[in-house]
C-alpha cells in the first residue's frame, strides 16, 4: 500500500471552498484519484477541527496514555515493566495469585 500523501490541509480547504473545479484542484496538489481527494479533503477538515473525526480513523493514543503490555518470556514468566509495576503499587518480589476467567487472567496480589 503506498504512503499516505501529505498535503496542506488549510490549501487544500481553502481550495475547495473557492469552489475550484476538482480537476484543477487535483492538478495543483499531485492527486492521482476523486477519493483520494475526498479522503484528504475530510482528513483536513478533522485535522482543523470543523467536522468531528469517523470511529474508524481514530489516531493513535501516545505512548504516555497507553498502559505497556505484560508479556511472556521464553521460560513462561509474566514479565512487567518497572512503569507498570510503579503505576499499579507493587513491589519487587510480591506474590500473586493467576486465575483464568473468560474474559483473560486475574491476578491477585497474596498477602504473605
Amino acid at each position: 500500500m503506498p504512503r499516505k500523501k501529505i498535503v496542506d490541509g488549510e490549501k487544500l480547504i481553502s481550495a475547495v471552498e473557492s469552489e475550484m473545479r476538482a480537476a484543477e484542484i487535483m492538478e495543483k496538489f499531485d492527486i492521482k484519484t476523486s477519493s483520494q481527494l475526498k479522503a484528504l479533503y475530510l482528513d483536513a477538515l478533522v485535522s482543523v477541527g470543523r467536522v468531528p473525526g469517523l470511529p474508524g480513523r481514530a489516531l493513535k493514543d501516545s505512548p504516555d496514555d497507553v498502559m505497556d503490555e505484560i508479556k511472556v518470556n521464553k521460560r513462561g514468566s509474566l514479565v512487567l515493566s518497572r512503569k507498570m509495576v510503579d503505576l499499579l503499587g507493587y513491589n519487587i518480589d510480591d506474590t500473586f495469585m493467576v486465575r483464568k476467567t473468560k474474559a483473560g487472567l486475574n491476578i491477585k496480589k497474596v498477602e504473605a
